[in-house]
């Protein structure tokens, strides 16, 4: 049953899943830790036990393209990146490994309906932790998974993502209830989940229809430009050149098309811009032929005086209004393995097995960058994924969301369609468009519905140009950000004590 669960799990994301399965997932889990007449043999560890067999089923099915770029991006032996990518799905596992002991010790706190009425939040909670510890990784949260189902989708403007985890959660549980009971008021609860459902969907209808926030704000026109440049030729000197007048060809296309802001990936330089004043140089040629501000992925490098030189991540605005002049973002959120080596102290036994990682430094806060009618923000790779940044970034004053990546290390995985349908979410969110280029794809633009205006094939060349509006007006998530995850976490909080003594027997 744990198995199940997990493999419904998997199921739920792209690109072989089916978002349907994510409302049913954690039913088989449930029933296996809530259920009286289990719980009337059985003990915690046996609880926990199950979890982790979800939890492993979970995300080696959906994060197996990760020992693949520990190799390639981190430059470890395979050995290695297996192991690591292994250690990863072992440490994800712990959280619903957590969330399983927890609902079974509801169920022998306070019966079977009690577990299930808070398994939902329970989940959340277990998914808010794994976004923060450890520098988070929040990947595939639940929620994701109806990101394509739009009218259920538009819930992430109020509650974010976390509140459409919570909903496809208690369609589980109330399932999981009726299961274990079968009776009247477990058919209630399934029912009035079902009710909600339907609230939401016809609500979410209703707001698209609406259109009313792609009616706000300036037009502009952005060109994104999708170089697919191949991992092995990125960073091979012999394909600098061809690599580089690739990019300034296709900006000039995206130009002539009518793009007044053209969009590089991350890392698409074959140099560090600051440090190459002759590539620096023509980038500006095109920006100021064309007038439009271009958005560059690059590599920056700060030398201080005496010190050890500082690596960045970064992304940098050239303008055609002050060419000299170029506005940068640093990447804040690291990816770990690949960017940097976690607890490098601590790992001072394993030097030799990590010497291939990369050393950059995170950056320190959010900076938006300036465009002729606005401001924008950028995040670089993974860092859309994390709702708060993307928010702050909003709360700012962002009025367009950029993401720049280069998915060439993920191949043809699910990877590529995962990592797209989570940034979609993040317009949802925060009531912007979004911009999105990668290097092999799949670049795009998202509306603030989460529709997708333009979206490129993977592994194929491409110039986009599409409209987008600079909007300043902010959705309710936008305004009150995790506050659903936080009383989550507090409702979590008061039922871990709770079961600290058990008080009833196997209630239903």
């Amino acid at each position: 049953m744990a198995l199940l669960s997990g493999l419904l799990l998997t199921l739920s994301f792209p690109k072989f899943g089916h978002p349907v399965f994510a409302w049913i997932a954690l039913t088989p889990l449930l029933v296996s830790v809530a259920s009286p007449a289990v719980w009337a043999r059985e003990s915690s560890l046996r609880a926990w036990m199950l979890g982790l067999v979800t939890g492993f089923a979970y995300f080696a099915g959906t994060i197996y393209w990760t020992a693949d770029v520990l190799a390639v991006y981190g430059e470890l032996s395979r050995i290695v990146s297996i192991l690591l990518a292994a250690l990863l799905v072992a440490y994800l596992a712990l959280f619903p490994a957590a969330f399983a002991l927890i609902v079974a010790r509801v169920a022998v706190a306070s019966g079977t309906a009690v577990a299930c009425l808070t398994a939902p939040a329970v989940w959340v909670a277990s998914e808010w932790m794994r976004g923060v510890l450890l520098s988070g990784f929040p990947w595939v949260l639940l929620g994701y998974s109806q990101t394509d189902v739009l009218s259920i989708a538009q819930l992430a403007s109020v509650t974010g993502v976390y509140g459409l985890s919570g909903l496809a959660a208690a369609s589980s549980a109330a399932l999981a209830w009726v299961v274990c009971s079968r009776k009247r008021h477990a058919w209630a609860a399934l029912g009035l989940v079902g009710v909600v459902v339907l609230f939401v969907a016809l609500w979410g209808r209703a707001r698209i229809a609406s259109n009313e926030w792609t009616a706000k704000g300036q037009r502009l026109m952005v060109g994104i430009v999708q170089g697919n440049v191949p991992q092995d030729q990125k960073w091979d000197r012999a394909h600098a050149v061809e690599i580089f007048d690739r990019y300034l060809r296709m900006s000039r296309q995206a130009v002539r098309d009518g793009a007044t802001l053209v969009v590089w990936p991350e890392s698409s330089t074959p140099f560090m811009l600051e440090e190459d004043p002759v590539g620096r140089r023509l980038i500006a040629e095109v920006a100021s032929e064309g007038g439009a501000d271009m958005l560059i992925g690059s590599s920056e490098v700060v030398r201080g005086d005496g010190t050890t030189p500082r690596y960045y991540n970064a992304a940098f605005m050239v303008s055609p209004r002050a060419v000299n002049e170029t506005p940068v973002y640093r990447k804040m959120h690291l990816v770990p393995f690949g960017e940097y080596v976690p607890f490098r102290q601590l790992l001072f036994f394993a030097r030799p097995l990590v010497e291939g990682v990369g050393d950059f430094t995170p950056g320190e806060a959010v900076t938006l960058l300036p465009i002729r009618r606005g401001r924008v923000s950028t995040a670089i790779c993974y860092e859309i994924i994390f709702p708060p940044l993307v928010r702050e970034a909003v709360v700012r004053g962002s009025e367009l969301l950029t993401t720049i990546t280069n998915d060439a290390w993920y191949g043809d995985s699910s990877a590529p369609y995962q990592h797209f349908e989570q940034a979609r979410l993040r317009s949802i969110e925060q009531g912007r468009y979004l911009v999105r280029a990668a290097n092999t794809g799949i670049s795009g633009i998202v509306d603030p519905y989460g529709r997708v205006v333009t979206r490129t094939p993977l592994f194929q060349p491409r110039v986009a140009v599409g409209e987008v509006r600079l909007i300043t007006d902010r959705t309710l998530y936008s305004r009150i950000g995790d506050l659903f995850a936080y009383a989550c976490l507090l409702l979590t909080a008061l039922v871990v004590v709770i079961s600290v003594k058990p008080r009833a027997a196997y209630g239903d």
